[in-house]
């Protein structure tokens, strides 16, 4: 059987990633220069406690070399081929560390490793796809298949609450992120090509859940639906009672942003992911 493998920024609930047997490597969180990895040693509600009371802003660093090859001879073992599915490769060098583990590994089980061109659930919905195929006896050659085939139909939209974290981590500079917050708007995200780019911005938090519903009716049929939050509970429960009448609110992935993006994020952000059918 073929194993998929992908990383903590794929923001997979824990119970999806161990029903179809999602191996998933954490991220790591450098804070007062200690090391945490993300999901494993600081779970996500403590994370975000600290980020809004913490005067030190945290780093976020790839897994190690160390790290994927260990988790590769482990799956060799037991597996006739690995699917290693990671976040997108002109956002972080995951992807490239990957490749360089399995260049150095020597392990006598073939590895594919595949540059997702999302974060978020939209890596995670390309991981779910995977899994799917390799729990219904696909080859490897297949899974990938399969793989490719969901990058291709996965699509993404979000909204920032708030541009201090993305500002403080250097992502904007900070004369666009202060021009953004006296007109009081909300930008809004989406993927294009493998990078994060704008996608215009809302007047209000609540032009900009209505804008994700748009996006989610503009692309039906869907497949596959999640919908991400950080720390925005409440408006997450809200925006899937809105979608609910256009995909089945029994099948809506719910998650909370993991540590490794909320860095980036701050609390407030919602993302709805798809994939189409």
């Amino acid at each position: 059987m073929i194993k998929v493998l992908t990383d903590s920024t794929a923001d997979l609930p824990e119970g999806i990633a161990r029903e179809l047997g999602i191996e998933v490597l954490p991220v790591y969180i450098i804070w007062d220069n200690t090391s945490f990895r993300d999901g494993v040693d600081m779970k996500t509600d403590e994370f975000y406690r600290r980020l809004t009371s913490s005067n030190v802003l945290p780093t976020t660093s790839q897994p190690t070399i160390a790290d994927f090859q260990a988790a590769y001879k482990k799956l060799a073992e037991q597996h006739e081929g690995i699917v290693s599915i990671h976040i997108s490769s002109k956002i972080s060098g995951t992807c490239e560390t990957a490749v360089q583990s399995v260049n150095s590994l020597g392990v006598n089980c073939p590895i594919e490793v595949i540059d997702s061109q999302f974060n978020s659930m939209g890596l995670g919905l390309v991981a779910i796809g995977a899994a799917r195929a390799a729990r219904a006896g696909k080859n490897l050659k297949e899974v990938v298949e399969e793989t490719k085939r969901a990058i291709s139909e996965v699509r993404m939209l979000g909204v920032f609450d708030t541009l201090k974290y993305v500002i403080a981590g250097g992502r904007i500079s900070k004369s666009v992120g202060g021009i953004i917050s006296i007109l009081n708007i909300k930008p809004m995200l989406t993927f294009r090509d493998g990078e994060v780019g704008r996608a215009g911005a809302a007047r209000t938090y609540s032009k900009a859940m209505q804008r994700l519903v748009e996006f989610v009716k503009k692309n039906l049929p869907v497949e596959d639906l999640a919908i991400v939050h950080s720390a925005a509970y409440e408006a997450a429960e809200k925006l899937k009672r809105q979608i609910s009448g256009l995909f089945p609110e029994d099948k809506i992935i719910m998650n909370q942003l993991g540590a490794a993006l909320g860095v980036h994020g701050g609390p407030g952000m919602l993302l709805v992911a798809i994939r189409k059918a």
